[in-house]
């Protein structure tokens, strides 16, 4: 599961409905990103961290450092 995917969005207060429109996915898809059921596409992993303010590798747990990289301007 990826927990902080699901954190992230639960202390928003957003819905995985919410989250897949804005997402253009179905929210069956959504939830099984969080359950870790489907891979992710990288695309959609950017949007995501882009979204949350966050990188690619605090979401997939490959850093304790929640603040993202600087950004490209």
């Amino acid at each position: 599961m990826l927990q902080r995917l699901r954190d992230f969005r639960e202390d928003r207060d957003i819905s995985q409905q919410k989250m897949a429109e804005l997402l253009n996915v179905a929210q069956t898809t959504y939830s099984d990103y969080e359950r870790g059921k489907i891979n992710i596409p990288l695309d959609t992993l950017k949007k995501l961290a882009l979204f949350f303010d966050t990188s690619i590798d605090y979401l997939l747990e490959l850093t304790d450092e929640a603040k993202p990289y600087p950004r490209k301007k």
